[in-house]
């Protein structure tokens, strides 16, 4: 499974570094250590807490989550696969995005929960790039 370091995770949850470094000390997401010392998120663990981030975004205060082009870099929260169809979920900061696709292109992605995607919405559509 994917890890992730805290950078990248502040990124992946729309955060600062500093903040991602607390929430990991305060125990609000579990860390482990690679060979060279760094501190890293799993991948599953990572998409549990972005959702529970999620969930608690929207305050008055918060700026919005945005990024160019209506791309929404986050993590795989959830894959749900049909016989055809298959849904995908991403967390982008405090953004839910469900996509729904055929199974085929998520067999071909290797999406998985905990690892890192895009999300592109052009009108009423989502599509998901492998990031």
């Amino acid at each position: 499974m994917q890890s992730y370091t805290i950078g990248q995770a502040a990124r992946l949850l729309g955060v600062s570094p500093d903040t991602a470094r607390r929430w990991a000390d305060a125990g609000r997401v579990a860390t482990h250590r690679d060979e060279a010392g760094r501190r890293l998120i799993d991948g599953r663990a990572l998409a549990a807490f972005s959702i529970e981030v999620g969930q608690g975004a929207g305050g008055e205060d918060e700026a919005p989550y945005t990024s160019a082009r209506n791309a929404f870099p986050g993590i795989v929260t959830a894959v749900k696969l049909g016989d055809v169809a298959a849904q995908v979920e991403i967390q982008a900061g405090p953004h839910r995005l469900v996509s729904l696709l055929t199974r085929e292109a998520v067999e071909e992605l290797g999406l998985e929960v905990g690892m890192r995607a895009t999300a592109r919405v052009k009108s009423t559509n989502v599509h998901i790039d492998r990031t």
